[in-house]
């Protein structure tokens, strides 16, 4: 039942023959919730059918969104992958400890969110996970297959779904958590930064940078609705007081 919660989203795949096996390898361990943002190819052509094998019951009810926060939209948590170092002050953590905190009750759905075959995800697209994976591998050729890269976090999360059992785990949901959706958070953010360059906090040639530091931090005090409700009532009494000075 968890794992019905759990959406894998591929913005942009390039391949047919990629999204085929990738349908297959999550179905294999259980998973059935493929989205795919402004793909690059047809997933109804015949490369990917014969690559999905008996998986084409996951290939054609693949949800086709426009963005990633279409893509996103309903989720309460996401983590994204990426192959390669940033420069940021996140650390990328291993698979086997961050896909299990998707499988809590309270978070689904969540998201385990993928990038371009060649290029990856874009710093601004990795604005909207809250952690952050990295498949280790062999550093001398460190570049995973798109669809080998789906079948490692799909195997690791059937394998972190079954290590648990009992009351006790760690997958329990709390009956007083209410952790806002994602887009709720980003409807934050976005009024935020309006705000703060607006009093001239921020300015646009810096704003991608400091606002990727504020989303850094309330990305991990996991907010609430309640919580998401009262910073938003917060700004738009700000804003008020801002046009009501104005006037005056």
């Amino acid at each position: 039942m968890l794992l019905e919660g759990i959406r894998i989203i591929l913005v942009e795949p390039a391949g047919s023959r990629n999204v085929g096996s990738i349908a297959r390898v999550m179905k294999n361990f259980g998973l059935h919730h493929l989205v795919l943002v402004n793909p690059q190819c047809d997933r109804s052509d015949v490369e990917a059918k014969h690559m999905a094998v008996h998986a084409q019951d996951v290939l054609e009810s693949a949800v086709v969104a426009p963005s990633l926060p279409d893509a996103l939209q309903g989720c309460k948590r996401a983590i994204a992958t990426t192959a390669r170092p940033r420069d940021w002050d996140i650390p990328l953590e291993h698979p086997r400890v961050a896909l299990p905190w998707l499988l809590e009750i309270e978070a689904q759905p969540a998201a385990v969110i993928f990038g371009r075959e060649d290029s990856g995800l874009t710093n601004e697209e990795l604005n909207y996970a809250q952690r952050f994976i990295r498949i280790p591998s062999n550093p001398e050729y460190s570049s995973l297959n798109l669809a080998a890269a789906v079948g490692i976090c799909c195997y690791q999360l059937r394998e972190s779904l079954e290590s648990f059992s009992g009351e006790s785990n760690s997958f329990q949901a709390s009956a007083k958590t209410d952790l806002a959706p994602l887009e709720v958070v980003e409807t934050y953010y976005q009024q935020l930064e309006s705000l703060l360059l607006k009093i001239g906090y921020l300015y646009p040639h810096t704003a991608p940078s400091r606002m990727a530091k504020f989303r850094q931090i309330y990305h991990r005090t996991q907010l609430q609705n309640r919580e998401a409700s009262m910073l938003l009532g917060v700004l738009r009494q700000m804003e008020w007081a801002l046009s009501h000075k104005e006037k005056e």
